[in-house]
């Protein structure tokens, strides 16, 4: 064995690890990002069959939302701070969450 050899598979490790790692990584940021959707999309159609004049809420709490959708008030919180359709009250409660599309003036 010399050490041609010896470097040659140092390489093709190296190369493979690191390979290896960026699939991974990428299947991680895919799946991340599709649970993600999911779970906006979850919170976003639970809100509008349940704000608005049907139900007599305008605004929905952040624990009813996670109670409905079967999410944690943490990821709930997230997801209605991250989400460009959805927006906080500014009213008395801090907690409580409505449709862009549904605010009245």
């Amino acid at each position: 064995m010399n050490w041609f050899s010896i470097i040659e598979g140092i390489i093709i490790g190296a190369v493979g690890g690191a390979g290896a790692g960026i699939s991974i990584w990428l299947l991680n940021f895919w799946r991340e990002g599709r649970i993600e959707k999911r779970d906006r999309e979850r919170v976003y159609k639970w809100l509008l069959n349940n704000s608005g004049n049907s139900s007599g809420y305008k605004f929905r709490s952040t624990r009813a939302i996670a109670s409905h959708t079967n999410l944690t008030l943490e990821r709930v919180d997230y997801i209605c701070s991250t989400d460009e359709k959805i927006h906080l009250s500014t009213g008395e409660r801090d907690d409580v969450w409505e449709l862009k599309s549904i605010v009245r003036n």
